[in-house]
């Protein structure tokens, strides 16, 4: 049987070594439950006590990087919104011959199968009080993200949604769709044309809120008493790109969204425009797993949205 690579030895010294550090005395591995289906990285939890630490391995040349990029993103929801996120084992990540791991302290998770009625709408919630907090532009002028495994750019660009949407998430994953090889031509100049129209169809010009920035329900942890906040990639923006985030890969259960209309309205026209901002995220699978059987469907979902905006 494979060795998940997270029970490596180099891997669970360098996690007992951080976790003894970050507890101020002596602290061991006595379990792993592995959480690759959760994860587009290697990922599990190490258990010890008091504590046990959530670990996740990328073994690419930025892994450092993004895993910095996402602490920051936790620590701006936090202090710009009250939003509930892990915290960092040490200074989080870690480098080594492995690679580069994220650590943080493990939770005592709700899975999505058990969670009762009201634990799905406090992920609705916990996202609305997120989109209160307000910014004076589209984007976020700070530090740049993670989409996934790809950069992000988060400088603001022109003046509206659409300018920002369009410069900073479309087309960049755009070309990197076409850049794998994994995109038809023919849709490669449908997503072009839709860009050139989406001032038109993108609907009324939001107030730019705080955004989670990967909002797709894996992203968010359930404990007994509150959603927490995971893999965020955040900047200002429209509300909407976040909400059609949420069933983005398998549907959520209708409380989600009236646990977000408890704290704040959700446009009827959303529905209308879900695909727009779910467009780019299909561009960042073709691009990554374009050849696998689960990447392969999203080329049909990207004709879809397209024709759909005709």
């Amino acid at each position: 049987m494979r060795q998940h690579p997270l029970c490596e030895q180099s891997v669970v010294t360098a996690v007992e070594r951080a976790a003894s550090a970050h507890r101020g005395r002596r602290w061991t591995v006595t379990g792993f439950t592995d959480l690759d289906d959760r994860a587009s990285h290697p990922a599990g939890i190490l258990h010890g006590t008091p504590f046990s630490v959530f670990v996740k391995l990328d073994r690419g040349p930025r892994g450092a990087e993004q895993f910095t990029a996402e602490l920051r993103g936790h620590r701006l929801l936090r202090e710009r919104a009250g939003a509930a996120t892990p915290v960092p084992v040490g200074d989080g990540p870690v480098s080594g011959a492995f690679g580069s791991l994220l650590l943080l302290e493990a939770l005592p998770e709700v899975p999505a199968r058990a969670r009762t009625a009201a634990q799905w709408r406090s992920i609705g919630r916990a996202l609305a009080t997120v989109h209160q907090a307000r910014g004076e532009r589209h984007g976020l002028a700070e530090f740049d993200g993670f989409f996934g495994p790809l950069p992000q750019d988060n400088r603001p660009a022109g003046t509206t949604w659409a300018d920002f949407y369009v410069e900073r998430r479309l087309l960049p994953r755009l070309r990197d769709a076409v850049d794998s090889g994994h995109l038809p031509a023919e849709l490669a100049a449908g997503v072009t044309r839709l860009a050139a129209r989406l001032p038109q169809v993108c609907g009324p010009e939001p107030e730019p809120s705080l955004l989670h920035g990967d909002a797709q329900q894996n992203n968010f942890l359930t404990t007994a008493d509150e959603a927490v906040l995971l893999d965020t990639s955040p900047c200002y923006g429209h509300p909407e790109s976040d909400l059609a985030l949420l069933d983005y890969f398998t549907p959520v259960p209708g409380e989600v969204f009236d646990g977000y209309r408890e704290v704040a309205p959700i446009d009827p026209g959303f529905a209308q425009r879900r695909e727009l901002w779910r467009l780019h995220g299909y561009l960042a699978v073709v691009a990554v797993d374009g050849t696998s059987e689960f990447g392969r469907p999203y080329v049909g979902r990207i004709a879809a949205a397209t024709a759909g905006y005709r």
